[in-house]
């Protein structure tokens, strides 16, 4: 299968909670996660044809999410099920605004052990844009396969899109991940990142300094997003804020993802090459980003709460800005 989009990384599950009528006690309930699959899945569910490449536990979890994958149209031609190491485990812990927390049973996980050899290059051959996130750079072999493969596809002039996904519980100290973030760096044309992630990528507490900073370094277009009070979309022509949809969060695991998915499907529609992106559309590509973060937020779990395109259209017409 010839995929637009290939997305490399983690794919795991996230324990989401169910509180009981008394709020004394709570269950679990297994949902299909891992930032760069939940990417993919967005793409899937928008038209668009993804893959993904990584590696799970040839256990019950790992045939879960395989499944998964392949019931919401994902590729699973690069998926691995390794039979030594077990597939990584989240617990997600939500405050009463809905955003979240996680603790990891990754040590290690079946998604740090993926190796160059494992990779079938010819997905990336045929691919037009490569997704990936910063969580395969915590632990080796995984750190060097994917650093290898976005060497591979820079040399292809693939679109490379990173989400420096800060998980502090994944790496040795706050420094060490600092670091590991700042490698996706050097490969990417397309990154996503969080009022926090930018802070820690560029030591800029100012918004419109830390975009530039990034932009300067030969980043194409930058996304910060702001959870409720919206996000910044920039690219060399200019910088544009947009508020988001009012809705009320429920569970935002899931909902970064969704926007990143959201908007790479808007730049592979428009056909038009990344440095000719008018800032007009990159605000609407953004906006449209928002609705699908908006409405993945508003529901429990993240790739079951993946919008379609109708979806999307439906809530831009139909709920008022912030």
């Amino acid at each position: 299968m010839k995929c637009d989009v290939i997305c490399i990384g983690e794919l795991l599950i996230d324990f989401t909670p169910l509180y009981s009528a008394d709020d004394q006690k709570y269950v679990y309930e297994a949902n299909p996660g891992g930032a760069p699959a939940n990417v993919a899945v967005q793409l899937s569910r928008l038209g668009v044809k993804s893959g993904f490449v990584g590696k799970v536990g040839n256990d019950h979890f790992g045939r879960y999410l395989k499944g998964t994958l392949d019931s919401y149209s994902v590729c699973t031609a690069g998926l691995v099920l390794d039979n030594d190491f077990p597939t990584t485990l989240a617990f997600v812990h939500l405050d009463s605004q809905g955003d979240r927390s996680f603790t990891f049973y990754r040590k290690p996980g079946a998604d740090t052990q993926l190796t160059y050899e494992d990779i079938d290059l010819s997905l990336l051959d045929n691919c037009r844009i490569l997704h990936f996130g910063s969580l395969s750079f915590t632990d080796e072999p995984a750190k060097t396969a994917v650093l290898q493969v976005l060497e591979y596809a820079k040399t292809r002039n693939k679109i490379i899109s990173y989400d420096p996904n800060w998980r502090a519980p994944l790496w040795k100290t706050k420094e060490c991940g600092i670091a590991g973030m700042k490698l996706g760096l050097n490969f990417c044309d397309i990154i996503k990142v969080s009022d926090e992630e930018l802070i820690m990528l560029t030591d800029c507490t100012d918004i419109t300094e830390g975009i530039n900073k990034l932009l300067n370094i030969g980043i194409k277009i930058v996304l910060v997003t702001l959870g409720p009070n919206g996000c910044y979309a920039a690219n060399r022509k200019g910088i544009e804020y947009l508020n988001t949809y009012d809705v009320k969060a429920v569970d935002t695991t899931g909902s970064g993802d969704s926007f990143l998915g959201a908007f790479l499907y808007n730049v592979l529609q428009s056909q038009v090459a990344l440095d000719q992106i008018s800032i007009r559309q990159l605000a609407d590509f953004a906006d449209f980003s928002n609705a699908a973060g908006a409405l993945c937020a508003a529901k429990r779990g993240s790739i079951p709460s993946m919008p379609d395109l109708s979806e999307i259209q439906c809530f831009r017409k139909n709920v008022p800005k912030k």
